[in-house]
């Protein structure tokens, strides 16, 4: 796992630390990473053009000592000022070492000349917009054809949570220091981030328990069948999806189900859907319900299950919210998404349940089950999910260009792989039969959740990879035929 910890965490963690070492040792632990990631996007140091963005803060004096790193080492580096404040101790070694400060109404055209520019304009405290100068040198920075070099966290970014108001930088790189911060994982900020390179300064003893966590692919581990498996004992998914307005909603869950590895899947609807179901996942067990049958009666003709995902392509009315209501009255893992949300969402009561429940809305739809605006959701999505982990007691997974997947009292799951390819109608359903596969196969709630989003993102991209490695448009379907390649890759 890659672990992250908010700001305060941080700052308590290198204050224990600095308490123990000679003054100013993390500093320079700090600016020799720094130097060291410039030191290799250069093609040479010698006489490379290197640009400082300084403000008065700590990550100003990073920037300054390894800028004079560099520069002993035959780089041109020029710190340009920003503000009327600047780490004198920095500032005097880039002196020393034979680089020059120039005031930020003077840098534009050094930032634009420049082959590598560092931000350091303010440190993982800033929190709300950049103002003037600062603003209009990440501006200048995000323009700039070098190589732009973002000092513990881009400027504009909020490290906690990932907020991003008005203007920041736009990094290639990232050099973060000490442990991950969440808005360097977390979008809007992670899309100014670039790469992020961790470098190490010693707070690892000094560091408690992580706020936000990333998998890497050894800390995803789907059921594996043993010799003495069945199909009963791989795990049985029960999928409540589609109706004759929806049919799409039901292949594709049943399929997400299926290449999920489940040892069997039962689905239930209307005739219909039923029947492409049928014709395109043989394998699946179906049950016909006749329209207007009440949800315990439905439960009973479909048999024993061991998690159940309801919702997608369902319908809101009557019919529907019975079978939501009577799959929530279970004891069994239950994942409600798409119609079943908005079902939720007026019935929020529903959700009192001992059992694991696991919710996929996006953004709308967790706006609605809150009571919450859409934009304020997106604009603050670690805030938001987490709210919704606490007030609804579920597992919540806030699909968008980061899914996050918060549990209460845990620390919050961000998924690291996924596609904007897979932005298209039809995905989320894949996911819901995916996750609920895995929940049926005895994964926890936050497990299945976390490791579904990972292999339904890593199968996007597998879907949506050329051979010279561009993206081309997918389908649903593309990222159904694509799941078992996704597990492979785990192995």
């Amino acid at each position: 796992m890659r672990y992250a910890h908010e700001v305060g965490k941080v700052r308590e963690a290198e204050h224990a630390l600095m308490a123990r070492l000679p003054a100013g040792t993390l500093m320079q632990r700090a600016a020799a990473g720094l130097a060291a990631v410039c030191a290799r996007l250069l093609p040479a140091v010698y006489g490379a053009r290197v640009v400082l963005l300084v403000g008065g803060g700590d990550n100003g004096g990073d920037a300054l000592y390894a800028g004079a790193r560099l520069a002993r080492r035959g780089a041109r580096v020029v710190a340009v000022r920003a503000g009327s404040k600047v780490h004198e101790a920095g500032l005097a070694a880039l002196r020393a070492a034979g680089g020059r400060l120039l005031d930020g109404a003077d840098g534009a055209g050094a930032v634009r000349d420049a082959d590598l520019i560092i931000d350091g304009l303010t440190g993982i405290g800033g929190t709300g917009g950049l103002r003037e100068p600062h603003a209009r040198l990440a501006a200048l920075a995000s323009a700039a054809t070098g190589f732009v070099v973002a000092c513990d966290v881009p400027s504009g970014v909020d490290a906690s949570t990932g907020r991003v108001e008005g203007a920041a930088v736009h990094a290639d790189v990232t050099v973060t220091f000490g442990t991950y911060k969440p808005g360097l994982l977390i979008d809007p900020g992670a899309e100014h981030c670039g790469v992020v390179e961790l470098v190490d300064i010693g707070l690892g003893d000094d560091l408690p328990d992580p706020d936000v966590v990333a998998a890497r692919p050894a800390d995803v581990q789907p059921p594996e069948p043993g010799a003495e498996s069945d199909k009963y004992r791989r795990g049985v998914v029960g999928v409540l999806a589609g109706g004759d307005a929806f049919t799409g909603a039901a292949v594709l869950c049943a399929g997400g189900a299926v290449r999920g590895g489940a040892g069997m899947v039962r689905f239930a609807s209307v005739a219909h859907p039923v029947e492409l179901v049928r014709r395109r996942w043989p394998e699946a067990v179906t049950t016909v319900l006749a329209p207007g049958t009440p949800g315990d009666k439905a439960l009973e003709q479909i048999g024993r299950v061991q998690a159940w995902v309801v919702g997608p392509g369902l319908g809101t009315g009557a019919a529907a919210e019975s079978l939501v209501t009577a799959v929530l009255a279970t004891e069994l893992p239950v994942l409600v998404d798409a119609d079943g949300l908005t079902i939720v969402a007026r019935r929020r009561a529903l959700l009192r349940r001992p059992a694991p429940t696991v919710l996929t809305p996006h953004a709308g739809e967790l706006a609605r089950l809150l009571g919450a605006g859409r934009d304020a959701v997106e604009a603050r999505r670690l805030e938001h999910v987490r709210r919704a982990a606490h007030e609804l007691g579920a597992t919540v997974l806030l699909k968008g260009s980061t899914t996050l997947v918060a549990e209460q009292d845990r620390p919050v799951r961000v998924n690291p792989t996924g596609t904007p390819r897979l932005a298209t109608a039809g995905t989320g359903d894949v996911l819901s039969g995916l996750i609920g596969a895995l929940l049926a196969g005895g994964m926890s709630a936050l497990d299945a959740a976390a490791g579904g989003a990972y292999l339904h993102g890593l199968a996007g991209r597998l879907a949506s990879a050329g051979p010279d490695g561009r993206e081309a448009p997918i389908t649903p379907q593309d990222v159904v035929e694509a799941l078992p390649a996704a597990f492979r890759t785990l192995a």
